[in-house]
């Protein structure tokens, strides 16, 4: 999920379709070179995509679109000559997903393509330059002399355009939406960044090129750059004085339910948001419970202040997060809850994040390497007590283990042991989902001991639910950013700038547009799986884990066709309707 969206346009390159036909069977993905067993065929493909996703210089481009579009047709025609009804479970469930993944491949290639015609008025002189670029990767010869007398009608082309949609915007012939002309703004940088490597690739290595290109290259670079600043600050209305203000990029109702039928939730966003709310109250319920406890009646947020005052003294961050994960393995141990292999146990570690990266991510990271968000000495006041306050002591025991063991460390250290071809599949409603239901699990299991514990896990919790209702909300464009950092605030009792940086992070395009839903979502499945097979007897809670994590990752709804060994169809399609199955949301 994920890199800011480049140049497409609806037009492929010749060269590109003169190669295709030229290509042999097996260079096209088709039925002749596919192995005749799904886990083969999805190792190869890996492999495949992997080389063009390296080849192309410009991923979003004409050329690349339509190549991947070849690649994902010739191997979904591969997969439908597969005999189906003669698979066994295990390549019935890889079918599954590897069609689900290349028809979500093609899916995609769409939106791209929609949303670059979105911008191509903003970026009318930028094929030719596409076309120098990716020439080099077809190993076409270049001509100094007429390479240079391209890029200076370029610069000029780019003035023109600039004084043009000035002139436009400022007479209102013209608008656009900030978030098309960030992106427009986005991809002429990318663009840039792709011709300096391509001028670098000759510069002082062809003398003549260097004779003709240098100058009129460098006079380009300048012009794209200053064309870049006016698409986000005079187009956009996006100031460059204000590095804090969050912008990302909605991508709509229709790619939304293509991202949900790809993750196989058989729910509407606005069914969605419901379940949210229902969630958010029960903890709401809870909250006001140890609330109470603690003297502040049903004033939760007033408790919330004073959980957020207890945090160690500078420098004793690592030595709380140590024991902290180790506290956690000795619980998953007490209860016989998942197996935790040595290695695993011996071999993760600790960073800390810089100031910079705190900007992004206030809390923790997990996997391998816990990555632990406290103050630095070149933060100034405000700063520090923030992120004090976000990582105080509860806060943080009910996020180390989900961060380690048995969260994220330990999902990846089975991944790469058992099946590691499926995480071609990757998705968040497996990766984080799991790591947030482990949170229910030691909930229900008596982990927090004192109302401040159970404040500190039921924040998370919360800002989960949040997550669902403001990351859909800004998608469907009923949000703005700064309306979902204020939701944060005085919805869930987040720090402002650790708000804020939840939002820079869920909508600037790091991550996909489902994944901050994903936490709760993917936890409600797994937690409701939990109550079909562990509490019915059926299974163990460590043959329960153990199974989950043997599977690799995949939507969830497979994982459960899995283990209740479910007959899988050729045609099947997302049909759980997991929400109401458990107890507590019924």
């Amino acid at each position: 999920m994920r890199v800011p969206l480049l140049i497409r346009t609806a037009v492929c390159l010749t060269i590109l379709f003169l190669s295709l036909a030229a290509s042999s069977p097996q260079q096209q993905g088709s039925v002749a070179s596919a192995p005749s067993d799904i886990r083969s065929m999805i190792e190869q493909f890996t492999a495949d995509q992997g080389n063009f996703s390296r080849y192309f210089p410009l991923a979003g481009s004409p050329a690349a679109i339509a190549r991947m579009r070849a690649l994902y047709t010739g191997w979904l025609a591969s997969l439908d000559g597969a005999d189906f009804d003669k698979l066994d479970q295990e390549g019935k469930t890889d079918y599954l997903l590897f069609r689900n993944y290349l028809r979500h491949g093609l899916r995609q290639l769409e939106h791209q393509s929609a949303a670059s015609a979105e911008m191509a008025p903003l970026l009318p002189f930028v094929q030719p330059v596409t076309d120098l670029i990716e020439a080099r990767r077809f190993l076409k010869p270049v001509n100094p002399e007429s390479t240079a007398a391209v890029l200076t009608k370029l610069t000029l082309d780019v003035r023109s355009a600039r004084s043009a949609l000035d002139a436009d915007v400022k007479s209102k012939k013209r608008s656009f939406k900030s978030t098309v002309a960030n992106r427009a703004s986005v991809t002429a940088s990318s663009v840039r960044e792709a011709l300096k490597r391509w001028f670098e690739y000759f510069e002082g290595y062809d003398p003549k090129f260097s004779w003709w290109v240098s100058e009129p290259y460098k006079a380009f670079d300048k012009e794209l750059e200053r064309y870049a600043s006016f698409l986000r600050e005079t187009v956009g209305g996006i100031s460059e004085a204000d590095p804090d203000r969050i912008i990302g990029d909605p991508i709509g109702e229709k790619a939304l339910m293509d991202e949900l039928a790809y993750e196989m939730i058989p729910y509407t966003p606005d069914e969605l948001v419901a379940i949210a709310n229902k969630e958010f109250a029960w903890c709401e319920t809870e909250m006001k419970k140890a609330s109470r406890e603690l003297g502040y009646g049903d004033d939760w947020k007033k408790a919330l202040e004073h959980v957020k005052t207890q945090h160690v003294e500078p420098g004793e961050q690592p030595a709380l997060v140590r024991n902290l994960a180790l506290e956690a393995i000795r619980f998953v141990d007490s209860l016989d809850l998942v197996t935790v292999p040595p290695v695993a146990r011996e071999t993760w570690r600790m960073e800390m994040l810089s100031p910079e990266q705190q900007r992004v991510s206030p809390f923790f990271l997990g996997g391998e390497v816990i990555q632990v968000a406290f103050p630095t000495n070149t933060m100034d006041q405000d700063q520090k007590m923030m992120s004090l306050r976000g990582n105080n002591i509860h806060f943080s025991r009910a996020t180390v283990f989900h961060e380690l063991i048995p969260g994220h460390e330990l999902q990846g250290f089975m991944n790469e042991r058992y099946r590691p071809y499926r995480s071609l599949f990757y998705t968040p409603f497996w990766i984080e989902g799991n790591a947030l239901y482990w949170e229910m699990v030691f909930w229900d299991l008596g982990f927090p001991k004192t109302p401040e514990n159970k404040i500190g896990m039921l924040f998370w919790r919360m800002h989960r639910c949040a997550r669902i209702i403001f990351s859909l909300g800004f998608h469907l464009e009923k949000m703005t950013p700064q309306q979902c950092v204020d939701f944060l605030v005085d919805r869930v009792g987040h720090e402002r700038a650790n708000a804020a940086a939840e939002v820079r992070r869920s909508v600037s395009g790091g991550y996909g547009p489902l994944y901050q839903c994903a936490y709760m979502l993917g936890a409600l499945q797994f937690r409701a799986l939990r109550a079909e097979l562990v509490e019915t007897g059926k299974m163990t809670n460590r043959e329960y884990h153990d199974a989950i994590l043997h599977e690799n990752t995949m939507p969830v709804e497979l994982v459960r066709a899995v283990l209740t060994k479910q007959a899988l169809t050729r045609d099947y399609t997302t049909q759980w309707k997991f929400y109401g199955q458990h107890p507590l949301n019924k």
